[in-house]
């Protein structure tokens, strides 16, 4: 491609909406062009990466046995009503109507679809297991779009669903598609981690995120240096601290705190240890129609923080029918205090208690009272848990739950996730098979995804410096540039078209710079887009002798023309 024929418009400044490095550089080098907040078009260079990342998807999904079609965005509501994930989906479910009014969504997932397929088009034993993916546009209503690619409300994803005589079926497909996941992200240049996940709203028993290290991620993971523990912070399960059996339970007695509503001021107000202190956090819960449920009153260690993935998870409620209550209303109708509240008397509410506090004793906690502290409180004697169960965060530094090793920290982009849904969909839709004597079974289902435009913004976040993109070769659009610094020197002009046309012949994705511009534009403008290999015709080209560079690297060569040619072919051949 010649880039004087190009549509190709760069900025030089750093567009105001965009604050992440892959944000910013694929508006400064035109890749994506913002239609609304949260919806962005792509243009020719964006569009041939999106190509070879699902180039390698494809390849990588096919090779694993996977087969690919395609199914409409637009998705009839009555399925996501068998399902029941119509209204526990939440706000983000981008709800339409047709001109009849009936309704529909924009597909965030396609669970319910490929169900309905399996559901019409399966009937024996003999035809599983099967796997079907499709590459496709998704849609999610996002409140806050942001990052770009990264959390937008229309985005490409790769979605995978297995189908499966029985558990051990379905163990086989996931490790088959957890395979190929790690090719893909392999192959697309990316350090990732594979960590336990949240189901989230896919629902399901068991599921691993696909996690591309980086600063700017939304994914916070926990990790173990010492064993194999790596989980999401959503997910990962907390080692309690330790029984104290040998202590005996001394008189609740009341104190008075005046102005003590924090865990630390009344902690340093009773001169006691943060762990000895219990903290109480209030919530109002809703019922599908928006309509207030119930209260909820979650407890944990005071220096501990909640989970509120693990909480939502123990209350089985989607996370949109959650919020911290109006503590005075609550107040009326449970008992609690603002700043205060602590689980002796409180009434009306569910209590959901975090699973190490039952083993601790005579811990400090609100008396329901404004001003005023419980001392030795005790579970069993004192009070009692609705639901007992881990809802803390496994925060850095803390215990391994599988060795007791210091915790670590890392943050990460999701760009791929694969669930175990087990019968979720296949039971509430009606999906049998039948055995060998005819009798009727679920089908056993998994589900894998990839954020196809999301992996390739993670993709710049790891490969950029300061002057642009740094493209691995398997993703770059294409994958050398040639620049001419004086396009109308004959001398120069022929000797680039040489090398464009043994390129090209060689089976090379070649960019010409035959533009007439400054040799320091067009040298921004190619660290800029990345292009991993860089040939340079200038004034050696009367003795066929050229430069030769590659984008990562900071050292440049000269050769002959014939050299350079073959070392980009090979090269090429080497990385892609």
């Amino acid at each position: 491609m010649r880039l004087s024929k190009m549509h190709l418009k760069t900025l030089r400044e750093v567009p105001a909406e965009a604050e992440i490095p892959s944000h910013i550089l694929m508006l400064r080098t035109g890749m994506i062009r913002k239609l609304a907040s949260g919806v962005y078009g792509f243009m020719s260079l964006g569009w041939r990466t999106i190509r070879k990342i699902e180039g390698i998807v494809r390849e990588e999904m096919d090779a694993a046995g996977s087969q690919e079609i395609h199914m409409s965005a637009v998705q009839p509501a009555e399925l996501w009503q068998e399902s029941g994930r119509w209204d526990a989906y939440g706000p983000e479910l981008w709800r339409i109507k047709d001109r009849h009014g009936r309704e529909f969504c924009l597909g965030p997932t396609h669970e319910e679809i490929f169900t309905d397929i399996v559901r019409n088009d399966v009937s024996s034993y003999r035809q599983l297991p099967m796997n079907l993916y499709q590459i496709q546009t998704k849609y999610r209503d996002e409140a806050r779009p942001r990052f770009g690619l990264m959390r937008s409300r229309e985005f490409i994803m790769k979605d995978a669903y297995s189908f499966d005589r029985d558990d051990e079926g379905l163990d086989q497909s996931y490790r088959d598609m957890y395979a190929a996941y790690e090719k893909i992200f392999t192959r697309c240049g990316l350090d990732f981690r594979p960590v336990e996940a949240d189901n989230g709203a896919i629902g399901g028993s068991n599921s691993h995120e696909f996690t591309a290290i980086s600063e700017v991620g939304e994914s916070e993971i926990a990790y173990c240096e010492h064993c194999s523990m790596a989980a999401t912070v959503e997910r990962a399960e907390c080692r309690d601290a330790e029984a104290q059996d040998d202590m005996d339970m001394l008189p609740m007695e009341e104190v008075h705190t005046p102005g003590t509503k924090t865990i630390e001021e009344v902690a340093d107000f009773l001169g006691m240890d943060q762990e000895q202190t219990m903290k109480a956090l209030l919530f109002v819960t809703y019922d599908n129609e928006g309509k207030e449920a119930g209260y909820v009153a979650a407890f944990v260690r005071g220096d501990r923080e909640l989970n509120m993935t693990k909480l939502v998870n123990a209350l089985g409620i989607p996370e949109h029918a959650i919020e911290f209550a109006d503590e005075e209303k609550m107040g009326v109708a449970t008992g609690c205090v603002g700043g205060f509240t602590g689980p002796v008397g409180l009434h009306d509410c569910t209590i959901v208690v975090d699973s190490e506090l039952p083993g601790l004793k005579n811990l400090c906690a609100g008396a329901c009272k404004e001003d005023h502290h419980l001392k030795n409180v005790n579970y069993g004697r004192d009070y009692e848990g609705d639901i007992v169960t881990d809802i803390k965060v496994l925060k850095e530094g803390d215990p391994c739950p599988v060795c007791g090793a210091p915790i670590k920290h890392a943050r990460g982009i999701e760009v791929g996730q694969v669930f175990k849904l087990g019968t979720k969909y296949s039971e509430s839709m009606n999906a049998y098979y039948k055995d060998e004597n005819m009798k009727d079974h679920p089908i056993v289902m998994g589900c894998y995804g990839i954020g196809v435009t999301r992996t390739m913004a993670a993709i710049i976040e790891q490969h950029h410096d300061e002057n642009g993109i740094i493209w691995p070769m398997s993703v770059a659009p294409y994958h050398v540039i040639i620049t001419v610094m004086k396009p109308d020197d004959e001398i120069q002009a022929g000797v680039a078209e040489k090398i464009y046309d043994g390129l090209l012949a060689g089976g090379a994705e070649v960019l010409l710079d035959d533009r007439k511009e400054r040799p320091g534009v067009k040298f921004k403008d190619a660290d800029l887009l990345g292009i991993p290999i860089r040939i340079t015709v200038g004034r050696g080209a009367a003795d066929g002798i050229i430069e030769y560079k590659m984008r990562r690297d900071a050292d440049k060569t000269e050769m002959t023309v014939e050299e350079g040619i073959r070392k980009a072919l090979e090269t090429i051949d080497e990385e892609k």
